[in-house]
């Protein structure tokens, strides 16, 4: 009879996330390709949530913005692409190949069809038309190096055409071949974002050719990826699996026994591991504090969340999309949020108060004060709004 598998209890999964998440002040990184590698995808549908989840674990914060745009723009060490659930991530560029073959041509696919099918519907020219300006536009951009939508359309004019999107519907809109086609070649894995228009805070990006990488076997992908993420996140629960791969259960159980997965339990009941990851570990010898933005991947890591965060806190904390906003942490579970207002301060509340005593609120005094002091002038607004954020921002 084979043992029972191991539990992994609320303490030491906190434990777990702390150490593997790089939360503890012993655990911070000296450089961005280090966090990036530690919780293998950052959020990068916010621009600010990249530079604000690894400030809040990199040893000298100071040097956020300047080693993480040395990354993304200059070493390229870093990618920002759309991966999972057709979102977009900023990856290792180690994993570009990975993430594009597990995840990302299945959306592709579905994207193009998709457009193609938006066209004809709308009477504009068909495939064979949109194949003449996608060749134009990517050798455009291989010219270029970087470039907007609108430098693309000086040098293919045909991007700048119109379809009506879905006509007589409450929903109809103009759209432009530009944003739909790189829309599309991005999750197709053949443009990337480069740098923005702006500061390190704007939506607006120049795009990129995408690094060259090889072509990988699906279900060998899936299960690389996998691994990856149970290292760093697991225990796991197959929910939690198939919500943050955005793969068919069948998909996520495949990849399972490809890792030769260990089975171990939670409280919420059955979950996963990494092969050889079931070993204890420790509980951190000190408690610790953080301020997570808005999307920030641990708290946005888990389907299940109420080992770290309690239900009644989510209407205040989340938005109705159930994006997650800026979290103040304590100890391994969410027990309030952050916001910065107009004027540059820091500002936080608690929600949860069970075990915040003097030392918890001076650790996170001292956290929000770190926090501060390395953004500067800069004010940062989440994109995704939340019901506490606006009011402590206000």
């Amino acid at each position: 009879m084979s043992a029972a598998p191991r539990h992994i209890g609320v303490p030491e999964r906190r434990a777990r996330l702390a150490r593997r998440h790089r939360l503890l002040p012993a655990t911070r990184a000296a450089a961005p390709e280090e966090v990036a590698d530690s919780l293998v995808a950052l959020h990068g549908t916010d621009p600010a949530t990249v530079y604000l989840g690894l400030g809040a674990r990199l040893a000298e914060p100071v040097k956020t913005v300047p080693e993480t745009e040395r990354a993304l723009y200059e070493d390229r060490t870093l990618v920002r692409m759309h991966g999972m659930r057709h979102t977009v991530f900023v990856f290792p560029a180690d994993l570009t190949a990975v993430v594009h073959a597990s995840t990302g041509k299945v959306v592709a696919a579905r994207e193009r069809a998709a457009l193609v099918k938006h066209m004809a519907a709308a009477g504009a020219p068909g495939a064979a038309w949109l194949a003449e300006v996608e060749e134009a536009t990517l050798a455009a951009l291989a010219r270029r190096g970087q470039a907007t939508a609108a430098e693309l359309a000086q040098d293919e004019p045909r991007l700048r055409e119109r379809f009506v999107y879905a006509a007589g519907k409450s929903y109809e809109g103009v759209h432009t071949v530009s944003t739909r086609l790189l829309k599309v070649l991005g999750v197709e894995g053949k443009v990337v974002r480069g740098r923005p228009l702006g500061s390190w805070t704007s939506s607006q990006f120049r795009w990129a050719p995408a690094p060259e990488h090889p072509e990988l076997d699906v279900a060998e992908a899936q299960a690389e990826l996998l691994r990856r993420w149970l290292t760093a996140c697991g225990p796991a629960a197959e929910a939690d699996l198939k919500w943050w791969t955005g793969w068919r259960v069948t998909e996520v159980r495949e990849a399972l026994r490809a890792i030769g997965a260990q089975r171990v339990t939670v409280d919420e009941g059955p979950a996963f591991v990494a092969g050889g990851d079931d070993g204890p570990v420790a509980e951190p010898a000190e408690p610790w504090a953080a301020l997570l933005p808005a999307l920030d991947p641990t708290a946005m890591g888990w389907q299940q969340r109420d080992w770290y965060l309690a239900p009644e806190w989510r209407p205040a904390l989340f938005d109705r999309s159930g994006n997650v906003g800026p979290t103040v942490w304590w100890d391994g579970r969410v027990v309030g949020a952050w916001a910065q207002r107009p004027d540059g301060e820091v500002v936080w509340r608690i929600l949860d108060a069970e075990g915040v005593g003097r030392e918890a609120r001076a650790a996170i005094a001292a956290e929000a004060e770190r926090l501060r002091s390395w953004l500067g002038p800069t004010r940062v607004t989440p994109r995704f709004r939340t019901p506490l954020e606006k009011e402590l921002a206000a």
